[in-house]
């Protein structure tokens, strides 16, 4: 038999060689937050499961306290950084491809398509654009593998929330639609410095291998008029607007936005559409 080939070595660089040295303020305008606490470091780690030489982007890398684990892991990986103190400190780091910029401006499917493996994107995300990032990455959801985001725990609970409940809302519909979602980790605010003055988790969130076909910009106009007087019922406001497009459909309007399904808003959109 002939011998088994042998597995590439990864080169494994300590992890205070992660960034250069020397201090490093928090910046406020940018939402800086970093992760200080080795044991959830490790946790968010085990969840991601990084394989060697997967394609991996992580978003907000800061000093590196997850960066570094992970490309251990992977052997290189991708960051997006907008910090320019930050970005330069992470370019010392030999296994890192840095891309200084607001992640809103990155071209996400054509870096997918600057790879021949799925693309997996990772982060502890700015949680004052936390929401514009996410629908920025929505739109290119069929070159994604899977996402794994650090975000403010409040957001998460709306993201994954079930209908008929108070956390229920635009923001779970415009994501269920497109993925399969999981709350799989708290993290307290002891777990940076600076803490923040919120209680944060990761959320797991993979792309549907067949989701349903329908004009998004629609969806996101209906959905929005549903939930924009969530205290009444849908026939004071989603019913006023689909009589002004001259709906002729069935849809029950005697229910408040939270108490209707993604899947029905996915079927009146499109209905709508057809």
């Amino acid at each position: 038999m002939g011998r088994r080939p042998a597995r590439p070595r990864l080169r494994r660089v300590p992890r205070a060689a992660a960034v250069s040295a020397g201090p490093h303020r928090a910046r406020k305008r940018f939402g800086q937050h970093f992760l200080s606490d080795g044991g959830i470091i490790d946790a968010i780690v085990r969840e991601i499961a990084p394989k060697p030489g997967q394609f991996v982007v992580e978003i907000g890398p800061g000093l590196a306290a997850l960066t570094q684990p992970l490309v251990e892991r992977l052997g290189q990986l991708t960051v997006v950084e907008l910090d320019r103190d930050l970005a330069v400190r992470l370019r010392a780091h030999p296994q890192l491809t840095v891309i200084e910029s607001d992640v809103l401006r990155v071209d996400f499917r054509a870096l997918a398509a600057s790879r021949p493996e799925p693309m997996r994107v990772v982060g502890n995300l700015p949680y004052n654009i936390s929401s514009p990032i996410l629908f920025h990455l929505l739109g290119v959801a069929d070159v994604v593998q899977d996402q794994h985001f650090m975000l403010q725990k409040e957001v998460i609970d709306r993201m994954v929330a079930q209908p008929a409940s108070a956390d229920y809302g635009r923001l779970s519909v415009m994501l269920q639609w497109r993925y399969a979602m999981a709350n799989v980790l708290f993290v307290p605010p002891e777990s940076f410095d600076p803490p923040p003055r919120v209680d944060s988790a990761v959320v797991r969130m993979v792309p549907l291998a067949q989701p349903p076909v329908l004009n998004f910009g629609l969806l996101e106009e209906l959905v929005q008029v549903a939930f924009s007087q969530r205290r009444k019922l849908l026939r004071h406001s989603l019913g006023r607007w689909l009589e002004a497009r001259q709906f002729g459909g069935a849809f029950d309007l005697q229910r408040r936005a939270e108490e209707v399904p993604v899947t029905e808003y996915v079927t009146l959109c499109q209905a709508m559409a057809a």
